[in-house]
């Protein structure tokens, strides 16, 4: 599943590439791998679509999603804000919200996937400029398209505040900080012959013998 096909294609021999639409064109537990591409961040219900990719699953079928999370353009955000207080007297959303790895993990479970594993990866990049930052936005197609944003052109003075802003607040060596978060979600469809975890105080071996230490306290 992704908004970005030509990426996808001819990546990964034989897989089927389906875009990523609110009603996913999957045929129920007919796949034994689904990959949801950099596009989970943008679905106006996240838990639907894991849930969807879940249900395309043979059993024990694996979910893999690579999204953005939520530190994801922190410091344009702040120099956005504070740019625009100074220059409008108001706030309005220039950057989309994004979810943390905590909230992400707790869509695997509630989609009934198995194992469920969330992890993160914040990348930090510099850039010479604001400009240079949204323009590779917009490029990645990854502008704000919320339906709330504000939709009048703004004034040229925001942005320029926001750079000056930017400049004063996130200077990182040679260019800007921009922070990225990659947030990657792992979950098994359920299976009869998927590891099982125990049930608490029924351990037959101490951790202390697993590791040839002496168990602290005793």
């Amino acid at each position: 599943m992704t908004g970005h096909p030509h990426v996808w294609d001819g990546l990964i021999p034989d897989a089927r590439i389906v875009p990523d639409t609110p009603v996913l064109d999957l045929e129920p537990g007919q796949h034994d791998l689904v990959i949801h591409g950099m596009s989970l961040h943008w679905a106006d219900d996240p838990v639907g679509q894991i849930i969807q990719c879940r249900r395309a699953l043979r059993p024990d079928g694996l979910f893999l999603s690579a999204a953005l999370g939520g530190e994801t353009l922190a410091e344009l955000r702040i120099a956005l804000a504070e740019a625009e207080t100074m220059v409008t007297g108001g706030l309005s959303p220039r950057v989309a919200p994004m979810a943390e790895v905590r909230d992400m993990g707790a869509l695997l479970q509630r989609a009934g996937l198995a194992l469920p594993v969330a992890d993160r990866l914040p990348l930090r990049t510099r850039y010479g400029s604001i400009w240079r930052l949204m323009r590779d936005l917009r490029a990645m197609g990854e502008t704000n398209a919320l339906a709330a944003r504000h939709r009048k052109t703004p004034k040229r003075e925001l942005f320029a505040t926001a750079d000056r802003i930017y400049q004063n607040t996130f200077a990182d060596g040679d260019g800007l900080r921009a922070t990225f978060e990659m947030i990657f979600l792992t979950g098994w469809a359920p299976s009869d012959d998927q590891p099982k975890p125990l049930r608490p105080g029924s351990a037959q071996a101490r951790l202390a013998d697993a590791l040839g230490v002496k168990e602290q306290g005793t």
